[in-house]
């Protein structure tokens, strides 16, 4: 090989680098287009509110959002009221703080069933099922979470010959 042809086949060699970081200076520049519209259609009543039913243990709700100030009503009565304490006002309000909705959206419920802490997680699956219908783009938040699936776990019936589900009687030797 003489010693023009490795300059030309040098020269040739810088030619394909810049056409090769031509391709990859366009390829970066290339957005594809994706749509940012929702599967899902929202879903609302005759009064624009989004309806879910929310479940927990023993206790069913029955939850309605709509836009408002951030009030939440359970049975008739004021948040405060009804779950006293500090902790299921906090449960109750996980799915506001997740989809970043802080006092934007009023929520009115009815929950029967179980105790206090089944009720409070109700009133959570059910905030965060009709929050899901009420805004569609919210529903990938707030199911990474976990909050729009029921939490299975059930008291355990009790067994005969057994005083409770699965304890024993004392044994008495004599």
């Amino acid at each position: 090989m003489s010693d023009t042809e490795t300059v030309q086949s040098l020269s040739d060699l810088k030619d394909l680098g810049e056409v090769a970081t031509a391709v990859e200076t366009s390829e970066e520049t290339f957005t594809p287009v994706v749509s940012n519209a929702p599967l899902r259609e929202q879903q609302l009543d005759a009064y624009g509110r989004a309806y879910a039913t929310g479940r927990r243990k023993d206790a069913v709700a029955r939850v309605w959002v709509k836009p408002g100030t951030g009030k939440v009503i359970i049975n008739g009565r004021d948040q405060e009221v009804y779950f006293a304490r500090p902790t299921l006002r906090l449960v109750i309000n996980q799915t506001f703080q997740v989809a970043g909705r802080d006092g934007q959206y009023d929520v009115i419920a009815t929950v029967k069933g179980g105790g206090l802490s089944g009720q409070a997680g109700a009133v959570k699956h059910g905030i965060a099922q009709a929050l899901s219908k009420y805004e569609p783009a919210l529903r990938a938040a707030v199911k990474a979470a976990g909050f729009l699936t029921r939490d299975p776990r059930v008291v355990e019936r009790k067994k005969y010959g057994r005083a409770k589900a699965r304890r024993s009687f004392q044994f008495s030797k004599r």
